[in-house]
């Protein structure tokens, strides 16, 4: 449900590659070779919609809707979305503010005098990540006994209510889910009716999103994924489901990539927002985020995207408003590169080297040479990587995640298996690692810090 953070974490096989450039081949082509060398490595599973200029260039299933029933993945399938969610509550948020219901500058003790914080935080520094409140999610105790069960507000409030600010409001930049489900709290207290109702009425019926909904647990559709948290060739393991009380207005959200592709033509037209509201979303605060967006640049264009990871499920919502182009890839996996292949879907679209992936083999490193790397390093504030040497072999530990391999590709270049990702180690003048470089869809450079 989280966003997918850039650093969380591992893969079987890493992205090296011939690159590739424009060519006899379709852009359709090229999209279909791209993603479909990601499925043949269990790097992706599910459906993927890519639109330029208003049409549809790709649209396309890819592996098992459900393993259990021999069902295929096709473009009807609906899955979960994950943290995709939070632009939707950040959309009827800016609803209430147009129609003077609230002010994105409205103090949180407004409506929850009890919290911590409560007169210093303010509804934009919820939906910016900024308002130092404590990630629910990350209280691993809970996530892995409650998540599946129902959930009431005061419940969730409970896991932060009496936790002190990670930071001073306004001051630093820290995902937090918290924040976005306080804002579905906020929207009943204004809206004196249900979260789930108020984005119904504002958003899917205007915009015709029929296959779109909350309750994932009691969906019965035939069209409805199975999620993974395991999907190997020889090893599937299907996931539960996190109750929509619990995952609600930070994570909650089910649909399917053309409905996706009706609230990108809905955003583009201004149907249920106007270009002031837009463009107070689509503005970059801290770490580039904006109110329930990632805003960046791509081969100069602005982008607007997010990604989501809930059990069993990853997404990524990508959108360049200038071409009316939208890149949506839903999977029903945990894992996946789906960072990778939105960057060379985007390359493929403007005509852009790009790689396909190809299997990795790994080679050994002699011990000493390892141990050099065993250390801390700061990916982002208060998000570290530890590495440490076990029976000749690197463990890798990020903040807040289970341990995983890093597997040699050179002596001082590693991949892991899981996500697509890899960690190259730097020495200095001195001949000593002083950092690393991550990447992960994006570069990371990371200092050691240990």
């Amino acid at each position: 449900m989280r966003q997918k953070l850039w650093l969380i974490v591992v893969v079987i096989l890493q992205l090296a590659c011939s690159s590739h450039t424009a060519s006899a081949q379709t852009d359709a082509d090229r999209i279909n070779e791209l993603v479909t060398a990601y499925v043949r490595q269990y790097k992706f599973n599910g459906t993927v919609l890519v639109v330029n200029k208003g049409q549809v260039v790709f649209s396309k299933g890819f592996g098992f809707k459900s393993v259990k029933d021999s069902t295929w993945n096709d473009v009807n399938t609906i899955y979960q979305l994950g943290s995709v969610t939070k632009q939707f509550t950040a959309a009827v948020i800016l609803q209430l503010q147009e129609q003077k219901k609230l002010s994105v500058q409205d103090k949180l003790g407004k409506y929850f005098p009890e919290l911590p914080g409560a007169d210093t935080i303010t509804i934009e520094h919820l939906l910016t990540h900024t308002s130092g409140i404590f990630n629910y999610t990350n209280d691993g105790t809970f996530m892995a006994t409650e998540a599946v069960k129902s959930a009431t507000p005061e419940k969730i409030i409970a896991l932060f209510k009496d936790r002190q600010l990670d930071f001073r409001p306004g001051t630093k930049w820290s995902y937090s889910n918290s924040g976005y489900m306080l804002l579905g709290y906020i929207i009943e207290k204004v809206m004196g009716q249900p979260y789930e109702q108020a984005v119904r009425e504002r958003i899917f019926k205007p915009l015709g999103m029929t296959h779109s909904g909350f309750d994932f647990t009691h969906l019965t559709n035939i069209n409805k994924a199975t999620g993974y948290t395991v999907y190997k060739e020889k090893m599937k393991v299907q996931a539960g489901i996190v109750d929509s009380s619990v995952s609600f207005a930070a994570g909650a959200i089910y649909s399917t990539v053309n409905d996706l592709w009706e609230w990108h033509k809905g955003l583009l037209k201004n149907t249920v927002l106007k270009a002031a509201s837009l463009e107070k979303a689509y503005t970059p605060y801290m770490n580039k985020y904006g109110y329930g967006w990632t805003i960046d640049t791509v081969f100069g264009k602005k982008i607007m995207q997010h990604g989501g990871g809930i059990f069993g499920f990853n997404t990524n919502f990508a959108r360049i408003p200038a071409d009316d182009l939208c890149v949506v890839l839903l999977s029903n996996m945990n894992t996946g590169a789906l960072g990778a292949i939105n960057e060379s879907i985007l390359a493929i679209l403007y005509n852009r080297p790009y790689e396909v992936p190809k299997e990795k083999v790994a080679i050994k490193v002699d011990a000493a040479v390892l141990q050099q790397y065993a250390g801390e390093y700061e990916l982002k504030p208060g998000l570290t990587l530890t590495v440490r040497v076990e029976n000749g072999a690197l463990k890798g530990l990020v903040t807040g995640q289970p341990e995983f391999d890093m597997y040699a590709e050179t002596e001082n270049k590693f991949f892991l298996k899981v996500v697509d990702a890899t960690c190259e180690f730097v020495k200095d003048a001195d001949g000593k690692v002083n950092s690393i470089t991550w990447k992960q869809g994006a570069t990371i450079q990371a200092k050691r810090i240990k």
